[in-house]
């Protein structure tokens, strides 16, 4: 498999900004011959023959290519088992509040402060690092991908979930996801549901009905991590403080919003980020409350939203669902619609299709019912599809950015009606 480049030469950099180390060990401390995630192949990616990989030019361009270097030569003084744990976790998280420190700063910064492409690569540029690390105790595989698993979910807010003690307000939580569908020239493209969740975490929101507070996350594109709990994990640490509502947000469809009526308990095979499919109900997640259900209603104020005239965008109501047609094997024909399910049918999609989107929205709702939290708002937002820079050689431009504010912008606004 293939190394990113970019990674070796991180490995070598950590050598020349830390004298303190001892360069003999130090030298060892990375396996560059160990295998990657497709996810992490892709740091190499570049735009044109010759030019620089996209990944790491814009981890640099928003001034965290000195933070990665950092862990790369602090995670070569981990001594024992215990002090790796907190280590990674302590730099998921910093990595986590950098990334939303930047997202809503008030002073100018190097790069887009809406760009959500630095945080996603960063992570991966990390991962690499912990799955190519030579520690110096015996570490075996399983304990390893824990590892690299905590520093994942802290990098993705999962630490950082906990709302203020604050009587008199909402609470709202929030997910995004990461960038999506990355083969080629498209290693550059962003997810506007990652950059709005950047710029809702920790947010307090004036609104004419009181203040919200929100608490967010960015999942992953992968259908391993929404098997290992990921989505529970950060709607369940919600749902412990009792929240007026969540939303989990991707992107869907050109040129509107929809709010999805039907999340569905189905996959349908399309590929991951790392290239991997799933096809068929979607597995429980060990540990959580989750009641079996094909189809999960939205219980969001969705004309609410429809009607507050959030602006630019124009909201729906997404009333469509697909069920496996009764009397019909499961898998063979779909029998779509905008009514109700039927009794019994077996869910092929919700609204929001049949990939992670509609997964999120269904796995958090299927907690929030599995805890009997039927006071609790909740739903799925999907956003307008982001496009790309015009120029195929360029990692932005100034179109490309205001599509991405405007869409995190009124996904602020809609968010905070609930």
């Amino acid at each position: 498999m293939k190394i990113p480049a970019a990674l070796v030469a991180l490995a070598a950099t950590a050598l020349t900004v830390a004298p303190g180390i001892a360069h003999a060990q130090d030298a060892n401390c990375y396996d560059t011959t160990v295998p990657l995630t497709v996810e992490e192949q892709r740091l190499d990616d570049t735009l044109v023959a010759g030019g620089p990989a996209v990944g790491p030019a814009l981890v640099k361009l928003a001034g965290f290519d000195g933070r990665v270097t950092d862990f790369t030569t602090k995670l070569c003084r981990q001594i024992a088992p215990k002090q790796a744990q907190q280590f990674v976790e302590r730099e998921g998280n910093a990595l986590w509040k950098a990334a939303v420190s930047r997202a809503q700063s008030t002073k100018p910064v190097t790069h887009d402060a809406y760009d959500d492409r630095p945080l996603y690569w960063a992570r991966l540029q990390l991962s690499t690092a912990l799955r190519q690390w030579k520690p110096r105790f015996a570490i075996s595989p399983n304990d390893r991908a824990k590892l690299v698993q905590q520093f994942d979910w802290a990098s993705r807010g999962l630490s950082d979930a906990a709302f203020p003690a604050k009587p008199g307000v909402r609470r709202v939580a929030v997910t995004g996801f990461d960038p999506f569908q990355l083969s080629g020239v498209n290693v550059r493209r962003a997810n506007p549901a990652g950059a709005a969740a950047l710029q809702l975490d920790g947010r307090e929101i004036s609104t004419p009905t009181g203040k919200v507070v929100l608490q967010a996350a960015v999942l992953p594109v992968l259908w391993g991590g929404f098997d290992e709990g990921v989505v529970e994990q950060f709607y369940g640490s919600a749902l412990t403080q009792k929240p007026d509502g969540f939303v989990t947000i991707s992107q869907g469809r050109p040129g509107r919003f929809d709010i999805e009526r039907w999340a569905a308990r189905w996959r349908g095979g399309f590929a991951d980020n790392n290239n991997v499919g799933s096809f068929g109900s979607v597995p429980n997640a060990a540990g959580w409350p989750q009641p079996a259900h094909e189809f999960i209603e939205t219980s969001l104020p969705f004309q609410k939203m429809i009607d507050a005239g959030t602006g630019p965008f124009t909201v729906a109501y997404n009333l469509s669902f697909c069920e496996w047609k009764v009397g019909t094997p499961v898998g063979t024909q779909r029998d779509c619609r905008t009514d109700q399910p039927t009794p019994g049918a077996v869910a092929a999609s919700g609204g929001g299709g049949d990939y992670l989107s509609n997964e999120s929205m269904y796995r958090a709702n299927r907690l929030r019912i599995g805890y009997g939290a039927t006071n609790v708002l909740g739903g799925h937002l999907h956003t307008p599809v982001l496009g790309q820079p015009a120029d195929p050689a360029a990692l932005t431009d100034a179109a490309f950015e205001k599509q991405r504010r405007d869409i995190a912008d009124q996904v602020k606004a809609l968010v905070s009606l609930v």
